[in-house]
């Protein structure tokens, strides 16, 4: 970990153990919660959580269940929206908040997204980056993906063949996340992620220092790919979660898209968030590393007109 990364917490929130990062705590009674995603980790948040904190801002980090030192139970149903979500408003307990700003990126995103649903008078307001709002359709969303993507499209594979990814990513960190991490371009058609696991130098340039990188390497060397991978394969029963809930959410949100993004927009985003504000910066998925200092002005702007609203 980098010398002015924070040095972690671990918070005992239902049921499980988080290893916590945070700043500004002298702001206590303003706090912000970053929510990472898949394959990451919260030093994905390393450009933003100083900037917060000089905000004025009292930034809470996860490792989410399954990542770095946090908790990884063996049951697969233990990473559905119930549990991710309960876990976020365990930690607001533990801090004795009422309510947040919650901020994901990818996987962290629609975690952030199901809590908003789940527990909306936890959330004050919603910065989501990369992955839209997902409605919820009249199918399970992995038969949807099965049908239109096919068997290797990774999310229908990491149901479909458990364990198989996995152990691919396992065995060489490194060059999977190295792979991983870079700005995107167009794949190979056909290209599968157990393709780009396996791949020597894919193309796209690297987003990150070999430094950075190695922090990533060694916490998923450590925890493996199973946990973040199981909150894959709580999609289909996540959908039956939902089938009750208030499908509208109702806060005011930040929706911030990678202009290079593989990563669709939305195109009915408003109609299930109709508070969204919608940017684009020019780069690919990894937004907030990829362009660190454009994310920052773009959260903190947005914060501040919403203050003096």
């Amino acid at each position: 970990m980098t010398t002015d990364f924070p040095e972690p917490t671990v918070i005992a929130v239902n049921g499980v153990e988080l290893e916590v990062f945070e700043a500004g705590r002298q702001h206590a009674g303003n706090p912000i919660v970053l929510c990472h995603g898949w394959p990451e980790h919260a030093f994905s948040w390393r450009h933003q959580i100083p900037a917060l904190a000089a905000a004025g801002y009292h930034v809470i980090v996860p490792n989410q269940r399954g990542y770095g030192n946090s908790s990884r139970p063996s049951e697969v149903t233990a990473y559905d929206i119930a549990h991710l979500s309960g876990d976020l408003v365990g930690l607001l307990d533990h801090y004795g908040y009422e309510d947040a700003t919650f901020v994901g990126h990818d996987w962290g995103a629609a975690v952030v997204w199901g809590l908003a649903l789940l527990h909306p008078s936890r959330v004050n307001r919603v910065i989501n980056l990369s992955l839209p709002y997902l409605d919820r359709g009249e199918k399970p969303w992995i038969e949807v993906m099965e049908a239109v993507l096919g068997g290797d499209f990774y999310f229908v594979h990491f149901n479909r063949r458990p364990g198989v990814a996995d152990a691919v990513f396992d065995e060489n960190p490194s060059r999977f996340l190295r792979n991983m991490y870079r700005k995107d371009t167009e794949p190979q058609p056909g290209t599968t992620m157990i393709d780009l696991a396996r791949m020597e130098a894919p193309p796209g340039e690297p987003i990150m220092s070999d430094s950075d990188l190695a922090v990533f390497v060694d916490a998923f060397a450590t925890s493996g790919f199973t946990g973040g991978i199981n909150w894959y394969r709580n999609l289909d029963r996540n959908w039956h979660l939902l089938a009750d809930v208030d499908p509208i959410i109702r806060r005011p949100t930040l929706m911030i898209y990678g202009d290079r993004d593989t990563v669709a927009r939305s195109e009915t985003l408003t109609d299930f968030v109709p508070e969204a504000d919608v940017i684009g910066l020019d780069c690919g998925h990894w937004i907030q590393q990829e362009k660190p200092e454009e994310t920052n002005r773009a959260i903190l702007s947005w914060l501040e007109r919403q203050q003096t609203a």
